[in-house]
């Protein structure tokens, strides 16, 4: 009888619950995660093992299986648990079995080549590297270090006695309509909300962000860009609806990118679909639009 995923994932679980205490990371989770997918190739540049990492590493690695390098990785089965314990495991793939172990086995997964960390997952890192806080927290968190790195103003020389330009970096984050309020999703549906919190690097999963007068998707504290979520089936419309769709939404997206820029952040439009990245890239090239293949 052939082990299929899910079993081998339960197989796992349960040898993860009996390993040594110094085996298996406690203190975080989600970092000893991705601090481990870090030294593996992924060809999706991590966004899988963002996506998965707050759960167990065993199930985390089933998911993102897929996703890695295999041409570039060996498997060696030292501990012989996957043979051992299961020869239906060895039939399913000794790869998948080594990578789940929930604990570190020096040299069961090699690596051909150097690693170079994937984007998605260092964004992760710098994310999950600050403390353990609210919200809130975090976010005054990340102004105070934005303050500390800022340059001083130079002093005025007696010539020099105007005001800084409302457009210098330092004036825009003391405007208090910059200064990001969260709250609560305002996508109206679960898929998009779902869609906007796992956005790469987003700061505040699960949380709107008001700038500007502007309630936003999402927000990338680190890249200092904001994001808008479309989540229609445009795809499924007629050409002649998209092509009014599109007319219709346009202003509404330059107004919000208008708002972003003024307070000094970048504007990005999520949108599910091909057709309707490349109708909104017609409509204006100056947009900037990710198709979020992870919706």
């Amino acid at each position: 009888m052939t082990l299929k995923l899910g079993a081998l994932t339960t197989l796992l679980l349960f040898l993860a619950a009996c390993a040594t205490p110094t085996a298996v990371e406690s203190r975080s989770p989600r970092r000893a995660n991705l601090q481990r997918a870090a030294t593996l190739p992924w060809t999706d540049n991590g966004r899988c093992v963002v996506r998965e990492s707050t759960r167990p590493w065993p199930v985390l690695a089933e998911r993102c299986f897929h996703a890695l390098d295999q041409g570039r990785v060996r498997f060696i089965d030292r501990s012989g648990r996957c043979t051992v314990a299961s020869a239906e495991a060895a039939t399913l793939g000794i790869g998948l079995c080594v990578l789940a172990a929930p604990e570190v086995v020096a040299g069961a997964v090699l690596v051909v080549g150097a690693v170079v960390i994937a984007v998605a997952i260092k964004e992760a890192l710098d994310e999950v590297d600050w403390p353990e806080a609210s919200p809130v927290q975090r976010l005054e968190s990340a102004e105070r270090e934005s303050s500390a790195n800022r340059k001083p103003s130079p002093q005025p020389s007696g010539q020099d006695l105007f005001p800084p330009s409302p457009g210098e970096p330092f004036e825009r984050d003391r405007r208090p309509e910059c200064r990001p309020i969260l709250g609560p999703p305002r996508g109206g549906n679960d898929p998009h909300n779902e869609c906007a919190d796992k956005i790469s690097g987003n700061s505040f999963p699960g949380f709107n962000v008001l700038i500007n007068g502007k309630h936003y998707d999402a927000l990338v504290l680190s890249r200092r860009t904001l994001w808008e979520v479309k989540t229609d089936d445009f795809e499924k419309q007629p050409i002649r609806s998209q092509d009014f769709f599109v007319k219709v939404k346009l202003p509404e997206l330059r107004r919000e990118r208008a708002l972003a820029m003024a307070c000094g952040y970048d504007f990005i439009i999520g949108v599910r679909s091909k057709a309707h990245q490349q109708a909104l890239l017609r409509a204006d090239r100056t947009l900037k639009v990710v198709l979020m293949d992870w919706c």
